[in-house]
């Protein structure tokens, strides 16, 4: 039975896909388009909604006919519109859209005038030359498309961080519930919360006697659709939404040097090993040994310790200078998520968000936030609902009296403004200049040449009311490359206006990318920790954003929005002289 929002809203988009393929109605699509994406952003289940009585409709976007088709797929597994579908349609046609360049037209038209249905046929199709001669193709998107199909072949899959917790946090509570268990975690790359997963690797410990009972459990748990080996230790499976998941049962005695190994990364171990070798000490997945003799182990401070090292936190392992700093006794205190006293990129239904300025302060003010920004997206950005400059003088008006009442928490006045090809700004200076701070942000153009990307942000950042630049690479991930930009310049401007650069946590973003954040770090350039949240439940994302400033080797002294709001005022202020 579908238990995710991951799995609901693959099954939305996937309709969504076939419905685009049939030529339905566009304002149909877009609804099962806007579900899928609200159901894959929202942190909390669906189906423990529905278990505690709770009304779906609450949900953003979510309707009456939407809200009964979620009760059907999580009662029944199915969805009965889907069914349908496939039995108008080949059940492989929508494999074709993971195809970089097709969308739902030109899969229509590979079908019906090719019969093309596979993957398979699209790569012969292309090979033999019959694409190019369809309206609209050509030779060169025939070519595109046969890159296209072989690097697909030869890719392996990943899957978005947030989307692999929803996986991973379910196996682990199902696993520390098996008797004899104490501990389960998911270690690998989830734990170093690298932006994508490959696979979940989980480590959990039991006595020798239950491993085997562990192991059974584990292989037998629903949402496993291919079992590829189980032994006495260990098991390996594919779950029903195609990650693989590698279960390994250790003992207690064992469970830091399991914990470390299994962590990784592979590069960061194989430094740490050589650091042991020259002690003559041996590390493998049991212990650290010294002749044979376990002298190390059972915690993964023990394993560091043995080498002469301090505990380095999972964000760090990546042999990217993490062992000679700690070898100085100089690891960076890295940010926690509790550190944040307030968010500076969020968006009311005035545009595309989904609740009012008073809904989004309240829940801002149960995460333990002092203070929210409310950007909304300016006028050039139409399909948001932009505001123009009377539409956010009325915003601001409401903001001042909302905040006359509120208590613990303070709206700023600010906006997502778009940086227009050449650099300008979206909003005229009259209305900026009544903005407690402005966001900056390109939505639009992102094939410039990288001198021309570059030049463009830096003539934004030098706008006397530019505050922050928000997701400044502007990559979606697995679906949009970054921009080309000359990163380190605009740090360095960044630096010399006073401005500041966001980490956007949204789950499909985490832009600034890890690197970026180290570099910013370096050039003493401040990062404020957004959530760029449309409703009041995306505001739990920024563990996502946190993650990846632990990654950048960020310190709560690093990210803008630490601040408590005195010094977050006289931060922002400097950029408006």
């Amino acid at each position: 039975m579908p238990k995710h929002n991951a799995d609901i809203a693959a099954i939305f988009e996937e309709i969504a896909d076939l419905l685009e393929i049939q030529g339905a109605n566009p304002f149909r699509i877009r609804a099962y388009r806007n579900a899928a994406r609200i159901l894959s952003e929202l942190p909390q289940e669906v189906s423990r909604m529905l278990e505690k009585g709770e009304d779906l409709m609450a949900l953003p976007g979510i309707g009456d006919d939407l809200a009964a088709k979620i009760k059907e797929i999580v009662s029944s597994g199915h969805c009965s519109l889907l069914d349908r579908l496939h039995a108008e349609l080949p059940p492989a046609i929508t494999e074709l859209l993971k195809i970089p360049g097709l969308g739902p037209k030109r899969v229509q038209a590979l079908y019906h005038d090719l019969d093309v249905q596979t993957i398979e046929q699209l790569h012969r199709a292309a090979r033999d030359g019959r694409i190019r001669a369809l309206p609209g193709f050509g030779e060169k998107t025939e070519n595109n498309i046969l890159q296209a199909v072989e690097a697909h072949a030869n890719q392996a899959q990943r899957f978005k961080l947030a989307i692999a917790a929803q996986y991973a946090e379910a196996l682990e509570k199902f696993l520390a519930a098996i008797p004899g268990v104490a501990h389960v975690t998911v270690a690998g790359s989830f734990r170093r919360m690298r932006e994508t997963v490959g696979d979940l690797d989980l480590l959990l410990t039991a006595p020798a006697m239950a491993s085997n009972q562990v192991v059974r459990r584990f292989t037998t748990y629903d949402e496993v659709a291919e079992i590829l080996s189980a032994g006495s230790t260990r098991a390996s499976v594919i779950l029903k939404c195609g990650l693989q998941v590698d279960l390994r049962v250790v003992e207690e005695e064992s469970y830091g040097a399991a914990l470390h190994y299994f962590t990784g990364s592979k590069a960061h171990n194989i430094a740490i090993r050589r650091l042991a070798q020259q002690s003559g000490l041996k590390i493998n997945e049991y212990g650290v040994l010294r002749n044979g003799t376990r002298i190390a182990g059972e915690t993964e401070a023990s394993v560091y310790a043995a080498v002469g090292l301090p505990y380095i936190p999972p964000e760090l392992r990546e042999n990217r200078g993490e062992i000679e700093v700690a070898r100085i006794g100089r690891l960076p205190r890295l940010v926690e998520q509790s550190d944040l006293r307030g968010d500076l990129h969020a968006h009311t239904k005035a545009t595309d968000g989904h609740n009012s300025l008073r809904e989004m302060a309240q829940a801002g003010l149960t995460h333990g936030f002092e203070y929210l920004a409310i950007t909304e997206h300016s006028r050039r950005l139409a399909f948001a609902h932009g505001l123009d400059p009377q539409q956010l003088e009325r915003q601001c008006d409401e903001i001042d009296q909302l905040n006359a009442k509120l208590k613990g928490i303070t709206l700023l006045k600010s906006i997502e403004v778009d940086i227009l090809e050449d650099g300008s700004l979206d909003l005229p200076d009259s209305i900026l200049a009544r903005l407690d701070m402005v966001v900056g942000a390109v939505h639009s153009s992102f094939n410039l040449s990288r001198a021309k990307q570059t030049q463009r942000i830096l003539r934004a950042m030098q706008h006397r009311y530019f505050t922050l630049l928000a997701h400044p690479s502007g990559r979606l991930i697995q679906r949009r490359a970054p921009y080309d930009i000359d990163m380190l310049r605009i740090i360095r401007e960044a630096k010399v206006r006073g401005c500041f650069l966001e980490l956007n946590a949204h789950p499909e973003r985490l832009d600034l990318l890890d690197t970026q954040c180290q570099m910013a770090k370096e050039e003493g350039v401040l990062i404020s920790i957004n959530s760029d949240a449309h409703s009041v439940y995306d505001f739990a994302n920024l563990r996502f954003g946190a993650g990846q400033a632990r990654r950048g080797w960020l310190e709560k002294s690093d990210v803008l929005n630490t601040r408590p709001l005195k010094e977050l005022r006289r931060l922002i202020g400097r950029t408006m002289s």
